[in-house]
């Protein structure tokens, strides 16, 4: 008597986890049919993911610094302690790991501003580009070679050698001009023109611009039911 019982209970048991796995299942047959897809098709992101354009050279970022370019928006993706230590002029910060944050999306996706993503080199950038392009952001940038590059090229150009062509030193005269607008102080012009206080270093962080951040567009509410 006990064992059907037991027979009766487990039967009931099992018939009712069986009813809960075919739910389940069917929820997931359907599931894709109601996923919201966002941003652009892995083939496009593939092919703008390979596509060099989305890089930025360290001279055409100086001169459009030099220049004061208004629709230039600088996003820093290294962490707060690397930026608080040196970053470029006006930057933002946004670490790479808060990049997917709801506060992030009005900074990065932008109709008003070239977006410049930049890193110690060109890592962090990239990947925070691929994530932003993958949600189908405009307006992107990544710096080539990032901070440090921009160090090598624009704060501490290499002089060019006598046998190098015409354009060398035309860049290098360039690169040289624009260190000094960063705040590097060259021996021959500290003779000519001793300043107060030498500048030790050009590390010193400007308050960042205001930004008119895009505002997100509300949810309709969904109409109908029963």
């Amino acid at each position: 008597m006990v064992n059907r019982k037991l027979v009766k209970f487990l039967s009931l048991r099992y018939k009712i986890l069986a009813f809960i796995f075919i739910v389940l299942a069917g929820g997931l047959v359907l599931l894709p049919k109601y996923e919201k897809q966002e941003g652009i098709s892995p083939e496009k992101l593939l092919s703008s993911t390979i596509n060099p354009e989305r890089y930025i050279s360290t001279d055409a970022l100086a001169d459009r610094m030099i220049n004061q370019d208004p629709a230039l928006l600088l996003i820093d993706v290294r962490n707060e302690s690397d930026f608080k230590k040196y970053t470029l002029t006006n930057a933002i910060n946004i670490p790479l790991k808060n990049i997917l944050d709801e506060e992030s999306e009005p900074y990065l996706n932008q109709d008003a501003y070239d977006v410049v993503l930049f890193s110690n080199d060109h890592f962090h950038a990239d990947q925070a580009w691929i994530l932003c392009n993958r949600l189908g952001y405009k307006n992107l940038h990544v710096l080539n070679g990032g901070i440090n590059n921009w160090y090598n090229t624009i704060i501490n150009p290499k002089i060019p050698s006598e046998d190098m062509a015409h354009t060398e030193f035309e860049l290098y005269a360039f690169r040289k001009a624009a260190s000094m607008y960063f705040g590097v102080a060259y021996p021959e012009k500290v003779k000519k023109a001793p300043v107060k206080k030498p500048v030790t270093k050009p590390s010193v962080i400007e308050a960042p611009k205001k930004v008119i951040v895009k505002k997100k567009k509300k949810k309709m509410p969904i109409e109908g039911g029963c």
